[in-house]
């Protein structure tokens, strides 16, 4: 089934692997979320940028069922977030804006508790854990409490554990804040990694240096409603992402000029 504008519906089966179609979502009087269509296309790297307060956030939270919509519909590879969310959990891994981690275990223990919580085998869980906290380096503070992690750790952490259970779809917001280089480079390897097996992910950023290198395809989302999307270049036309990103959501870079006349002067 396609929509009038040839882009094919949520109800069309598992050819995006994300498929939402009029994601509502109000908070009092304030509308953070308003009638989003987004498909993203399955193996592909995705990037999601926005202004702060443009809704990403809540957007991605909808789709992977950590807030329910007012309206609209999820399909994750076909299968609705919201009428069979079992199905859809083994499906994602998700990174979410807040860490929230069991954070009184060490890195090891953390792993091997989501593992059983995901039904994992105990030797499976036990090479995959050693494998990622290897290879996110980590296995050097294997009995450092998550607590007394640094941010580029917590981040690692967290993405092991979004990975544990090998999900077809990962979801990421600002995986890369607050993260020194090398971390970043670790974690991107990884990243780059994951999608050339097939699998998909989608991710929120303000770096859009990093979604331009990055990504194949993207949206731009401001003021609760997707304003582009599509592959990167598409989307770029020819321009720098910054650029491209200004330009559609009607941002001036230029608009302080002749204000501010004051700020570093020495005349007092």
């Amino acid at each position: 089934m396609y929509s009038a504008d040839g882009r094919q519906s949520p109800e069309s089966g598992p050819a995006f692997a994300v498929a939402a179609a009029g994601l509502w979502k109000r908070f009092g009087d304030k509308v953070a979320v308003a009638g989003v269509d987004l498909q993203v296309p399955a193996g592909s790297f995705f990037g999601l940028v926005g202004p702060n307060g443009a809704g990403k956030t809540t957007a991605l939270s909808m789709m992977t069922g950590l807030l329910r919509p007012d309206a609209g519909l999820v399909r994750i590879n076909g299968c609705d977030v919201w009428r069979d969310p079992v199905a859809v959990k083994a499906e994602i891994g998700v990174l979410p804006e807040g860490l929230r981690l069991f954070d009184r275990l060490s890195g090891p223990e953390l792993l091997r508790y989501l593992g059983r919580l995901r039904g994992l085998d105990r030797t499976v869980t036990q090479q995959r854990s050693a494998e990622l906290l290897a290879v996110l380096d980590l296995a050097s503070a294997g009995r450092t409490l998550v607590v007394d992690y640094s941010t580029g750790m917590r981040k690692k952490i967290a993405l092991a554990a979004a990975l544990l259970h090998n999900p077809r779809v990962l979801f990421l917001d600002e995986p890369f804040e607050g993260v020194d280089p090398v971390a970043a480079r670790t974690i991107r390897s990884v990243l780059d990694a994951y999608t050339r097996s097939g699998s998909t992910v989608i991710f929120s950023s303000h770096v859009l240096e990093l979604v331009e290198s990055m990504c194949d395809h993207v949206a731009v989302m401001s003021h609760g409603q997707i304003l582009a999307s599509g592959p990167i270049d598409a989307v770029m036309a020819g321009r720098p992402l910054q650029d491209a990103f200004l330009a559609i959501v009607g941002a001036r870079p230029d608009e302080a000029d002749g204000r501010l006349s004051w700020l570093g002067s020495s005349s007092g």
